[in-house]
């Protein structure tokens, strides 16, 4: 059986059982019950949507239907087992499996989704409530419970940002960034999807490999919308699954001791304007954590317009904390490994944890959870006279949006029964919008299978 790296004819797997180890195993005895009995109708079809995409690890997809479609029989089944539980998979991808048994990671990630979907399925209903502490809390123990966070560990967390539809040479490039980043012994975080999101984390792990580094890290933070749309990559080693979008950005800046932006789409411009709202804030004005935004020379115009669109929206005082390194992996690599100092310095000064930053200020629009709906998306505040880190603020959610329209099946659905979401701006913010959204439609880089259709209409008020 050839392995597919896209959407392909479904063989299944007729039957099976798995059982949890190490970390993984340790499941409360009302997380068991909860699975085993089903009692919380929202927790099983969320597990078997996030189950289903990691057994389609490596499949690059952007088609959650499309791919979902392929196993209408696919189903798993719990039991209480002395290793504390067992589960058989019935109908799953054949794929996922090397001469019967589940490959190791793919088994580990499918014990991630049980693990931190049951862990934070207690609290779902109220994250609309939770103080800005308690949803760094959450985002914390989320993370520890992942044993995504060492105590004795140096700074060495890289997250790596950009699209899953990019071109050969913007994946060979973020290949070759990831080397010159695991050349010194950085880990890697992404959001776990193919494109600019696997390609660091493959040349990381050549570049450890030729060091004899044992101890490299390949993290992938995900939330359960994103990852049925988008499975995981071959490469990641840890996954984490936050119970929105909000939780797994916030999770990307708290680990974070470097950040490298790659090209991308709405998303892309959606963890740009996320991470621009908070440096902007006056409290996080020292912080010095670097953030490099990279690209192969071929992707200079792209990368232009994403400053153009920034800096006509937020000011050039907003982007001035973005670096922009064009066609030099080394370069990214030593500007990063620069920051890292500065990084550690500051984290001493200010008594803060190496493994989580605590002091850094998130401002409380961006802790909410946005749900876009037609009325959601309709009464976005995107009028250009009002502070630049608000504006951001609201633009994140625009572009959160127009992500969910794209890949997510429940909003897609949505939009196939009523029609586009209406958004309105002002006349200076639609233009800028406009012209960004079309360059990502014309490079292809808001949907990898098929045409593009917009899930959005964008209505000037003035």
């Amino acid at each position: 059986m050839n392995r597919p790296s896209a959407v392909t004819e479904a063989m299944t797997l007729l039957e099976t059982s798995i059982h949890p180890r190490n970390h993984l195993a340790f499941l409360s005895q009302h997380e068991v019950d909860r699975l085993i009995n089903r009692t919380d109708e929202t927790l099983y079809p969320l597990i078997r949507s996030c189950a289903l995409a990691v057994l389609n690890s490596g499949v690059a997809t952007d088609d959650s239907l499309g791919l979902f479609a392929q196993y209408p029989e696919f189903d798993m089944e719990f039991e209480r087992h002395p290793r504390g539980l067992q589960v058989t998979l019935k109908n799953a991808p054949a794929q996922a499996f090397v001469d019967g048994a589940l490959i190791e990671t793919i088994h580990d990630q499918l014990f991630a989704v049980l693990r931190d979907l049951s862990h934070s399925s207690d609290i779902r209903q109220d994250l609309h409530a939770l103080s800005s502490r308690d949803c760094s809390n959450l985002v914390f123990q989320l993370l520890r419970n992942a044993k995504v966070l060492e105590s004795n560990r140096q700074l060495s967390c890289i997250v790596c940002w950009g699209g899953h539809s990019v071109n050969q040479a913007e994946y060979d490039y973020s290949q070759a960034v990831g080397q010159e980043l695991g050349l010194r012994r950085l880990d890697i975080c992404t959001g776990c999807g193919p494109g600019a999101m696997k390609g660091p984390m493959r040349g990381a792990i050549y570049a450890h490999k030729r060091q004899k580094h044992t101890r490299g890290r390949f993290i992938g933070i995900s939330e359960p919308g994103i990852i049925a749309a988008e499975p995981p990559n071959g490469m990641v080693s840890e996954l984490v699954i936050m119970p929105d979008i909000e939780k797994r950005l916030e999770a990307f800046v708290r680990i974070a001791h470097g950040i490298v932006i790659f090209p991308g789409g709405a998303g892309t411009i959606e963890e740009i304007l996320y991470l621009l709202a908070i440096l902007g804030d006056s409290r996080n004005s020292g912080d010095p954590l670097p953030v490099v935004l990279t690209g192969p020379a071929s992707s200079r115009p792209t990368i232009q317009a994403y400053i153009e669109f920034l800096t006509l929206t937020l000011g050039a005082e907003a982007v001035s904390r973005i670096t922009t390194i064009i066609g030099d992996p080394v370069g990214v690599a030593e500007h990063i490994q620069r920051g890292l100092a500065e990084v550690k310095n500051y984290r001493l000064a200010a008594n803060d944890a190496y493994y989580f930053n605590w002091t850094m200020h998130i401002p409380s629009t961006l802790l909410s959870p946005f749900v876009p709906t037609h009325e959601s998306m309709l009464a976005l505040d995107l009028d250009k006279e009002q502070q630049p880190q608000n504006l951001a603020c609201e633009l994140r959610r625009l572009f959160s949006g127009i992500v969910a329209g794209n890949v997510k099946t429940e909003i897609r659905r949505s939009i196939d029964s009523q029609g586009p979401f209406e958004i309105k701006a002002d006349s200076q913010l639609v233009a800028a919008i406009e012209q960004l959204l079309n360059r990502l439609i014309n490079e292809k880089r808001m949907k990898m299978d098929g045409d593009y259709r917009p899930c959005y209409k964008i209505i000037s008020t003035r």
